[in-house]
């Protein structure tokens, strides 16, 4: 069963539980680097500060790749996808170990899997959230890579589409206090 909503004109896919399953496809169609060549997939396992890695890869060769995949569905602009769309302290956090995987010798990938067909571009939403934006900076100063992949939607099925451009970090000193949130008028 999907779960889509229909939002100035474009399907967008909510179901949150999709993300994962079409995050693993676009891995395995080659849309996401070269994540397709390692040899194990594996879901859901235990790492970092009490978290689990939503998709840990594996291979003789080159080792372990941590990925995290964010669902995003929260558009502002036309063509641009944001994330994330409210304060998210746990997605910060998962930035955070992203970055320890990568200090331990391993390769780490936020992946953002945009649920809608209109957006060609991926952006941190740093109003919204400047503490996630400052772990998204470190996080890309630390090696972790960002990737973001657009879903093609109809009424019978959500699929990976492509890969999108994915904001380019701004690198900011990182010893100063984030700046408050701003209130948007709409």
């Amino acid at each position: 069963m999907l779960e889509i909503v229909e939002a100035n004109g474009t399907l967008v896919g909510i179901n949150t539980g999709l993300p994962n399953r079409i995050a693993e496809e676009a891995i395995a169609a080659a849309l996401v680097s070269d994540l397709h060549t390692y040899e194990t997939l594996r879901r859901e396992q235990k790492y970092g500060r009490n978290s689990r890695i939503d998709i840990l890869l594996s291979d003789p060769q080159k080792g372990l790749a941590y990925v995290e995949v964010k669902n995003v569905h929260f558009s502002r602009a036309e063509a641009l996808a944001e994330f994330p769309d409210s304060p998210t302290e746990r997605g910060a956090k998962h930035l955070d170990e992203l970055g320890d995987m990568v200090e331990a010798g391993h390769r780490a990938i936020m992946l953002y899997l945009v649920q809608r067909d209109d957006c060609s571009a991926l952006r941190i939403c740093r109003d919204l959230d400047p503490v996630y934006a400052r772990a998204f900076e470190r996080a890309a100063q630390r090696g972790v890579e960002a990737y973001a992949i657009r879903c093609a939607i109809s009424p019978f099925e959500i699929v990976p589409a492509g890969a999108m451009i994915v904001d380019e970090p701004v690198v900011a000193d990182l010893r100063k206090p984030p700046e408050t949130s701003k209130v948007l008028e709409w």
